[in-house]
């Protein structure tokens, strides 16, 4: 099976994978960490602004797919401190509208370059 690949300028790698692959009428989004492309560094500040990257990320790499944010079924979000849970949380609220994509929130020990946030996606093309 072949794959057909998304690429987001704006969005970036860190590592030998896909921004995005599309299997179907599904989009599997390869998680975001909040990398400024601009700098290639994490962006400076608390939980809500690394969020807030993540989703700047992630919704560029569903604009290269031609898709938007109320195409997306399903998000994990990984944080390293559940604490941040709530402050999180505020944020990705205002990125949707309802109802309100299936989602999974998992703490985890560490995420890639010291980031405190990393968000996943899958979107459905049609209706």
């Amino acid at each position: 099976m072949s794959r057909k690949a998304f690429t987001a300028e704006g969005a970036v790698a860190v590592g030998p994978y896909s921004h995005a692959v599309e299997s179907g009428d599904l989009v599997y989004l390869s998680g975001q960490t909040p990398i400024d492309a601009a700098t290639g560094r994490l962006v400076e500040g608390d939980i809500s602004a690394q969020t807030e990257q993540c989703f700047k990320n992630l919704f560029q790499v569903l604009a290269a797919a031609v898709l938007t944010p109320e195409h997306v079924v399903k998000v994990n979000v990984f944080l390293t401190d559940m604490a941040n849970f709530s402050a999180m949380n505020e944020v990705y609220k205002a990125q949707f509208s309802e109802p309100y994509p299936a989602r999974t929130t998992i703490g985890v020990a560490s995420l890639p370059l010291g980031a405190q946030v990393e968000l996943e996606m899958i979107a459905r093309r049609g209706r």
